[in-house]
């Protein structure tokens, strides 16, 4: 009689902590009840079941708490001060799959909220628990634990190098030719986390051997798996030549140029990126990528998408145009100058970052002579510079990029016209230029010097005020030069009233008859 009924009460206790722990897992996955649990003080009560003799009560407990970690900081920093991690950790070598599934949860969920709550996930032995199930043959629990060390090297390099120290990047590699698709590509996502921080970790991830299954991972149709992919060569490419020169070894280019119509944004915008990351590098690099077809493909894209997509474009452009005249002049064949006035002439257009690209970009391209500050002067977007120089709404670097791209641009031009539509509204130290390359082009052109003065250049420039001394002033008095002085008295400020009075002082001499 005693033992059976100290059976029903064992067994008694083992439902109600079974209930229990289901019921607050059910209650925790709706995030408006975490606040609530936590005020129940429910963390305490969980805390020893992960420790249950009875599996799924440790599985329910974990994802309980998973749950409420994954709501706030304040409940994820409750389980740090909690001593809870130990607890979750502990269990993680057993071969229950389902809680080392909730398990990986709940490092992710603690980790992703800060670097201190991550460091507190590493220091509580986390890496070694999720490098056990990173190697799980169990996909979901594989593709979790992936997650999970992704999100902690996200936060900071040291971290980063945390998790290289574990162990985990050759691992991680090899998932990246797994047959499950949601493993690669979580693989591919932390090892783009990883690469991201410094060359060094970067070149930790290729030794491995990761640049070639990136590299074939691109081929994929899927979606997702395709742009982690070229976001992890992107964040390789980017520290140096020598891994910019890895990456284009993979065959990359290609491939991922093809993508810049993929029906998926998130694939258009990281294709736009990677091409970005190699470019900026070296001439080389720029003229090998323009072989194989980048520039007409990146003013396709710039066309084809809005300002959210536009940015990496432009700055493809504006390196390969920094790199050498020759591929400025591809550029400008591609019609590159004509979109990019477009994006400076569009009233909706509020996106300082792509302003700011595309006016770098602009004095890239028009910086080499006289032909390529042509193409850029002609659709007056020299004038549209300047107009943004004068609005205040534009930020510091908006501001400071405009006027050095347009100096650039300016120290090239020799289209009398488009410098013409500058004298009215251009500020001082941009107006400078301007007078500049007047004093240059008109010594030596005839018709030149014909169309300033009908235009009503000369009257504008003879009505100037400048500082004396400056090099305004100098520009000034070379313009004048280059003209007689009876044309520069007849367009002198105050002729007019001076004939004027000269014709009401004159006295004529008739003679009667």
């Amino acid at each position: 009689m005693s033992s059976r009924r100290i059976a029903s009460v064992l067994d008694d206790y083992q439902k109600a902590r079974s209930e229990f722990v289901q019921t607050v897992a059910d209650l925790s996955s709706r995030p408006e009840n975490a606040d609530l649990l936590s005020r129940a003080n429910v963390m305490p009560l969980l805390r020893p079941l992960l420790l249950d003799k009875v599996e799924s009560i440790q599985h329910l407990a974990a994802l309980a708490i998973g749950r409420l970690a994954n709501v706030s900081t304040d409940l994820a920093e409750a389980i740090v001060g909690g001593d809870i991690l130990a607890h979750v950790i502990y269990s993680m070598q057993k071969q229950n799959k389902l809680y080392q599934k909730s398990a990986t949860l709940v490092l992710r969920a603690v980790a992703k909220h800060s670097p201190e709550l991550a460091q507190s996930v590493i220091d509580a032995g986390g890496l070694q628990g999720l490098l056990v199930c990173l190697e799980s043959f169990d996909v979901p629990v594989k593709e979790s634990a992936a997650w999970a060390l992704g999100i902690i090297a996200r936060q900071r390099e040291d971290l980063a190098v945390a998790v290289i120290d574990s162990g985990a990047v050759p691992v991680l590699t090899l998932c990246l030719n797994e047959q499950s698709l949601g493993v690669r590509r979580t693989a591919a996502c932390t090892l783009a986390e990883i690469s991201k921080h410094s060359p060094m970790l970067a070149q930790m991830v290729v030794v491995t051997g990761a640049v070639e299954s990136l590299s074939a991972a691109i081929h994929a149709k899927d979606a997702k798996l395709k742009r982690n992919a070229l976001s992890a060569l992107s964040h390789i490419a980017k520290h140096s030549i020598d891994l910019a020169e890895t990456v284009v070894e993979g065959d990359v280019v290609p491939t991922a140029l093809q993508d810049l119509k993929h029906p998926d944004e998130h694939v258009r915008r990281s294709v736009a990126a990677l091409v970005r990351e190699i470019v900026k590098h070296t001439p080389d690099l720029a003229q090998l990528v323009a072989n194989a077809g980048a520039i007409t493909g990146l003013v396709d894209f710039i066309t084809d998408n809005g300002p959210a997509l536009q940015m990496s474009a432009m700055m493809s452009l504006g390196f390969m145009s920094s790199m050498s005249e020759t591929l400025a002049a591809a550029v400008i064949r591609a019609q590159a100058p004509m979109e990019m006035s477009k994006i400076l002439e569009d009233p909706k257009c509020d996106d300082h970052g792509l302003v700011a690209a595309t006016v770098w970009a602009i004095g890239q391209t028009g910086r080499h002579s006289s032909d390529h500050a042509k193409a850029i002067a002609v659709r007056d977007t020299l004038l549209r510079m300047v107009q943004i120089i004068n609005d205040n709404t534009w930020g510091d670097d908006v501001l400071s990029k405009t006027e050095k791209a347009l100096r650039l641009v300016l120290c090239k031009c020799t289209e009398l016209e488009p410098l013409q539509r500058l004298l009215k509204d251009a500020p001082s130290h941009i107006l400078e230029y301007v007078l500049i390359q007047f004093s240059k082009v008109l010594p030596n052109d005839g018709a030149a010097r014909r169309l300033f003065i009908t235009s009503g250049a000369l009257k504008k420039v003879n009505a100037m005020k400048c500082e004396k001394g400056s090099s305004t002033e100098t520009a000034i008095h070379d313009i004048k030069e280059c003209f007689p002085a009876d044309i520069i008295k007849f367009y002198s400020p105050g002729f007019n009233d001076e004939v004027l009075n000269e014709v009401e002082q004159f006295q004529p001499n008739r003679t009667h008859a």
